[in-house]
């Protein structure tokens, strides 16, 4: 049972990256082989829209074509049991590089066909024809400085939750998991802001934080239990 967790945050000790390390707890936990991945390291670009996955024939078999230094996590990725992506919240949306991934991970995964159903024929009357063997047990995890009453407020959720609904096409199961109000700095005395406290900022944290950590070691064994059952 392999589990792998993609950072793609730029830090390796923060928020995001801690409710990673959470989830890959509990994934070892119910017994998975873990592996942390940070996207920031890694030398790639998005979807260039080449097609190549996409001809007849194509010899990609749901691996994006594009040789360069992401294409052995692709591969990874591809055969492991269970999936979780883990991101700030950058203007309404994960990370620049986690979208990237995204894009090179799922579109050579997906395909432009559909098998017919009793419905009739294509997108609205069909079922998505994807390049995997099994159901592979995803989840984001999205971590966001905003309030969670706010974060619905401005329809996080909404946005955010189309990412989670791709996984689910692609892969075959995904889940959506919030860590709100997250303390941003080490030392706030250096940055000009007045939308926040640092005070509530650091209660919240001391109160909260643990709670989505142990949010997150559930989710790792869930997932892994699930992928189990496939």
């Amino acid at each position: 049972m392999n589990a792998i967790f993609i950072n793609g945050s730029p830090r390796k000790n923060k928020n995001t990256a801690l409710m990673l390390q959470s989830a890959m707890r509990g994934a070892q936990q119910a017994g998975a082989q873990t592996e942390l991945v940070h996207l920031y390291d890694i030398q790639f670009q998005g979807c260039k829209s080449c097609f190549a996955c996409k001809l007849k024939n194509s010899r990609c078999n749901g691996v994006c074509a594009i040789k360069d230094d992401l294409l052995p996590l692709l591969e990874r990725c591809r055969q492991a049991d269970v999936l979780v992506l883990g991101s700030p919240v950058y203007y309404s949306y994960p990370t620049g590089v986690m979208r990237a991934f995204m894009e090179r991970l799922m579109f050579p995964i997906g395909t432009y066909l559909y098998e017919p159903t009793d419905a009739g024929e294509g997108h609205s009357g069909g079922k998505h024809v994807v390049l995997r063997d099994k159901v592979i047990p995803t989840a984001m995890i999205f971590t966001m400085n905003c309030p969670e009453d706010y974060m619905k407020q401005i329809s996080y959720p909404t946005l955010l939750e189309e990412n989670t609904k791709c996984m689910t096409d692609i892969f075959g199961y995904s889940e959506t998991l919030y860590a709100c109000n997250t303390y941003q700095f080490n030392d706030y005395s250096r940055y000009a802001f007045n939308l926040f406290s640092e005070e509530d900022k650091r209660k919240y944290r001391d109160e909260h934080f643990p709670i989505d950590l142990q949010n997150a070691y559930e989710l790792g064994i869930r997932l892994v239990d699930k992928a189990k059952e496939q």
